[in-house]
């Protein structure tokens, strides 16, 4: 693209000179036109043109000599017009006369373009065509741009000028109960409100507007209804509430929920039902010494027994024993905790102390219906019994030793673990899942023995 630009210049200074020298000298006959070579050059696209061989050229050298009229200029030659003679005169280029290149003298370079006075005018009418069709272009583009873009001032007035409602959140959950609570709503209707208002009271302060928008007790009261999915639906909206939420927790407690969620854990409900009720009672007994103090004067862990034992509820088994761990760990984070103040961690300690927790475990038979879940092939049910297990162990140790079929599974899962393990460190990761894993089993080997 360079060169054909560089011969485009020198071209047009060419034509210049034949305009300044017109009047002076008689019209040159029409030259060779050009087509592009596998150089980059032209050629011939008219058969009568004359050959390149047969044209007048002229052979420049380093010294200013006169042309002939009608004489084809190599490209890269000087080209003057002496103002004494009026002739015009022409040389070398400095390229052309570097060290080392060949003489174009008394030679036709068949690679060096031949330029006349009607090929110049030619050029330059296609310059100017395209140089008129990028402006086009520009302007176009312009105009589409300016099409495509407002200014400020113009989204300033269609905003001002459109109705633009942005609802806050408590007037969407002020609809969703309104659906929710309307006679004229479907029970998909009102199962579509339940799943909204869930995602919604994952956030503390709209969990306390649920309380303040009287949304609890609707909730409360859905867990009674007849529809399977309402029930499964309300539950899972009160546990998303209640999760981390204190004050929603004493709220839920005063309101009779916790004795509510074991009477449909002890009855008969489809899986899908009791799951989510597991996890309100779990969201609601979580960091809450006075709902796990009511849970168990309920009758909670012997519910909890009953549920684990049937037949068709090994899906809830593990949340059953990640509940009980939860149950068990809370008194020790509490009294390990620095963030609450001293008079707070006080009464809490107080409240955990009032709970008969470890007794019952043992007496409903805990201690040995937890090492079931070391026969499961997933490792995660595995790691929340091995975890738990050692949690009981204080209290549980006797009975465990008594357990001959526990110190087997041990076994066998330590040999299983240092396998996983040692892949593990072989692909460089020293603390790996079944590297913890292992460190568990071979924790609660050490207790048993």
């Amino acid at each position: 693209m360079k060169d054909r630009f560089s011969i485009f210049i020198v071209g047009f200074i060419v034509y210049l000179s034949v305009l300044l020298i017109s009047a002076h000298t008689e019209k040159f006959p029409v030259a060779l036109t050009i087509k592009e070579d596998l150089n980059g050059f032209n050629k011939a696209e008219d058969a009568h043109e004359p050959d390149p061989k047969d044209l007048d050229v002229f052979e420049p050298s380093s010294k200013w000599q006169t042309l002939k009229p009608g004489q084809a200029v190599p490209a890269g030659s000087h080209v003057r017009l002496n103002l004494q003679t009026g002739q015009r005169e022409a040389k070398l280029g400095d390229e052309q006369s570097l060290p080392g290149r060949k003489s174009t003298r008394g030679i036709l370079n068949m690679q060096t373009p031949l330029y006349t006075s009607q090929e110049l005018k030619q050029a330059l009418k296609e310059f100017k065509r395209v140089d008129d069709s990028a402006k086009k272009d520009a302007e176009q583009g312009k105009e589409s741009s300016q099409a495509r873009f407002r200014s400020m001032d113009e989204l300033r007035r269609d905003l001002s000028t459109s109705n633009v409602l942005v609802e806050t959140d408590v007037q969407i959950m002020s609809k969703l109960l309104s659906k929710f609570n309307s006679t004229n709503s479907t029970v998909d209707q009102r199962v579509a409100a339940l799943l909204d208002l869930e995602y919604l009271v994952h956030q503390v302060d709209n969990a306390h507007n649920l309380v303040i928008m009287g949304g609890m007790e609707l909730v409360n009261d859905a867990l009674n209804n007849t529809d399977f999915r309402l029930q499964q639906s309300a539950a899972f909206v009160l546990g998303s509430a209640v999760s981390s939420n204190p004050s929603v927790q004493v709220v839920a407690l005063e309101c009779g929920t916790l004795q509510k969620l074991l009477t449909m854990l002890a009855t008969p409900r489809p899986m899908a039902v009791k799951k989510k009720v597991l996890f309100a009672s779990a969201c609601l007994l979580h960091h809450f010494p006075p709902a796990q103090s009511q849970f168990v004067k309920l009758g909670g862990l012997q519910v909890l027994v009953e549920l684990f034992q049937v037949q068709e509820a090994e899906s809830l088994q593990v949340r059953i024993v990640t509940l009980l761990y939860d149950l068990i760990t809370d008194k020790e984070m509490i009294s390990q905790t620095d963030k609450d103040p001293h008079s707070t961690r006080q009464e809490h300690m107080q409240q955990y102390g009032d709970i008969s927790l470890f007794p019952m475990l043992v007496e409903q038979g805990w201690c040995s219906m937890v090492p079931e879940l070391l026969a499961s092939p997933k490792h995660d049910w595995r790691e929340k019994a091995l975890q738990t297990l050692l949690a009981m162990m204080p209290h549980c140790r006797t009975l465990c030793l008594q357990n001959p079929t526990l110190s087997t599974s041990l076994s066998v899962l330590q040999k299983q673990y240092q396998e996983l393990a040692l892949g593990e460190r072989n692909l460089g990761e020293d603390d790996g899942y079944f590297g913890e894993i292992l460190a568990l089993v071979e924790s609660l080997m050490v207790k048993i023995h």
